[in-house]
């Protein structure tokens, strides 16, 4: 078995990142399609490598794939990380805006563990910011955990993206 961690690395290194994304964005919106005409109205989140925002053709690939399967853009969020994102901010800029006009829904994953550049936040096209679970897990113990989620709360609902907290396991 191995974790997301060390497959998607060495599929990075091996070169077949793209055709790995492609596999996993064909059989989620297969799926999701598939849920849809069972009258199930849900999306779908995808997670993307660093690599995939270099690839000036992930846009038509994905539109491609959601024409076939028929899902419309808005139910489909690709989640990127923070450090992916900050990483090459200018490289992965126009794969991020083109998949926005098609309507794909982008969110930040893991927000707060990476170089956060809030000059670059605020020029995203993103939709949704998903808070790191290593805030959320302790914030009932640690206030300094607390005053980062709520403060990234804030942040969020202020520049109009929806906010996720990852890692609810309590009341």
């Amino acid at each position: 078995f191995l974790g997301p961690d060390a497959f998607i690395t060495l599929a990075e290194g091996a070169g077949l990142i793209g055709p790995l994304t492609h596999w996993v964005l064909r059989t989620a919106l297969t799926q999701l399609a598939a849920l849809h005409q069972r009258g199930h109205r849900l999306t779908m989140a995808v997670n993307l490598s660093a690599r995939n925002l270099r690839d000036l053709e992930l846009p038509a690939s994905v539109g491609a794939l959601l024409a076939c399967s028929g899902v419309a853009a808005r139910d489909l969020t690709l989640e990127i990380t923070e450090s992916a994102v900050m990483a090459n901010p200018g490289e992965g800029l126009t794969t991020l805006a083109e998949l926005d006009r098609m309507g794909v829904k982008l969110a930040i994953d893991d927000f707060g563990t990476g170089y956060s550049s809030l000059a670059y936040l605020k020029r995203l096209p993103v939709d949704e910011l998903k808070i790191d679970k290593s805030f959320v897990m302790d914030m009932a113990h640690s206030e300094s955990d607390a005053v980062i989620v709520r403060s990234t709360i804030d942040l969020g609902h202020n520049l109009g993206l929806g906010v996720v907290a990852e890692g609810v396991e309590t009341l």
